[in-house]
C-alpha cells in the first residue's frame, strides 16, 4: 500500500520508500524525502517564483535519467505552474515550487532541481549571475577553489559580491546577486569574466567547452546565464552513487581547499552533512535575497 501523508494540508501519496537511490551509501527514497523535508526552509526561497526543470532518476543514477521541463503527467492541480514560452511551444508552462507540499511532491518523483537565473514574474531578466567551475582531470575541486578566489576578487572590483556553493559533482558554482538585468547582458558580462580569467591564469583556466582544451584546467562555464539555461538549485541532491548535494560553502573553506587542505573531499558535502551545516553556519546564501547586496552589471 502506498503511504499517504499530509504536508501543509495537502495529501501526498509517497511511493517506493525503501528503494535504494544512492547505492554507494544505500540511501533510500524515504531518506531522500526526509532530507528535503528537513532542508525545505533553506531551499524553498531558491525555488519560489522560478520555473523548475527536473532531471529525473527514478531508479537511481545507474537507471534511466531524463530531463523534463513540462509539468509531469499527474501533476496535482494545486501545484503552481507558470507560462514559460519556448520557441517550439509558445504556450508552454513549467512547475514553480512555491511551498513545502510542492517540494515534497516533486521530491517523490526523484529529481534534481534546476532553476534559471530569473524569476517567472520577470522572464529573461536575471537577478543573479552564475559561474560554473568545472575541473578537467587531473584538476580537482582544489583548482576550482583557486579560480573561485580569483573570480571573487575580480567581481569585487566591479562592486559585485560572490557566494560559493558546491556543484554536487566535481566543481563549484559562484552565485552573484545582481540588480535585475536582461539575461543577454548578464551573459555577455559573464563571458567577459571567463575570457579575462583565462588570460590571467592561462595554465589554470579555459573559457571554452572544447574537451581537448580542458585536461588539467578549470572550465569557467558562463553559458548558464543565458535565459534558456538552468543551474542546479542550491540544496538539490544530485543523481550520483553518493547522495551529494549542491550546497553553500564558506570562503574560509574555499581558501583552505585552495591552499591544499589535506581533505578536499570536505568540499563535496553529502546529504547527511547539510542539516549540521545549516545549524552551524545558517543559510550562507541568504544574502542573495537582500536587495542591498545586489550590484549593477557593468
Amino acid at each position: 500500500m502506498t503511504p499517504i501523508t499530509e504536508v501543509e494540508g495537502r495529501r501526498l501519496a509517497l511511493s517506493n520508500l525503501d528503494k535504494v537511490l544512492h547505492p554507494a551509501t544505500g540511501t533510500t527514497k524515504g531518506e531522500v524525502l526526509h532530507y528535503y523535508a528537513t532542508v525545505g526552509a533553506a531551499m524553498l526561497p531558491h525555488l519560489r517564483d522560478r520555473p523548475v526543470s527536473f532531471l529525473r532518476y527514478p531508479d537511481g543514477p545507474e537507471g534511466q535519467l531524463f530531463f523534463t521541463k513540462n509539468p509531469p503527467p499527474g501533476t496535482p492541480p494545486w501545484v503552481t505552474t507558470a507560462p514559460v514560452p519556448h520557441s517550439e511551444d509558445p504556450r508552454a508552462r513549467q512547475v514553480v515550487v512555491d511551498d513545502l507540499a510542492s517540494l515534497m511532491w516533486a521530491a517523490n518523483l526523484v529529481v534534481e532541481f534546476h532553476t534559471p537565473q530569473w524569476r517567472a514574474s520577470s522572464p529573461a531578466v536575471a537577478d543573479r549571475l552564475v559561474l560554473d567551475l568545472d575541473p578537467g582531470a587531473p584538476a580537482t575541486v582544489t583548482e576550482c577553489c583557486r579560480v573561485a578566489l580569483h573570480l571573487r576578487e575580480r567581481l569585487a572590483a566591479d562592486g559585485l559580491e560572490a557566494f560559493a556553493k558546491t556543484s554536487g559533482s566535481k566543481g563549484l558554482h559562484l552565485l552573484v546577486p545582481v540588480v535585475p538585468t536582461p539575461s543577454a547582458r548578464v551573459s555577455a558580462y559573464a563571458r567577459r569574466l571567463a575570457v579575462e580569467a583565462e588570460a590571467a591564469l592561462p595554465a589554470l583556466v579555459v573559457h571554452r567547452m572544447t574537451r581537448a582544451l580542458r585536461p588539467g584546467k578549470v572550465f569557467v562555464d558562463h553559458s548558464q546565464n543565458a535565459a534558456a539555461k538552468t543551474t542546479a538549485t542550491p540544496y538539490t541532491l544530485r543523481a550520483r552513487t553518493l547522495p551529494t548535494a549542491s550546497a553553500p560553502v564558506t570562503w574560509d573553506e574555499v581558501e583552505q581547499c585552495a591552499g591544499g587542505a589535506p581533505d578536499p573531499g570536505r568540499l563535496v558535502p553529502l546529504m547527511d552533512d547539510i542539516a549540521p551545516r545549516l545549524e552551524r553556519y545558517g543559510e550562507l546564501l541568504a544574502p542573495l535575497f537582500s536587495p542591498e547586496r545586489a550590484g549593477d552589471v557593468p
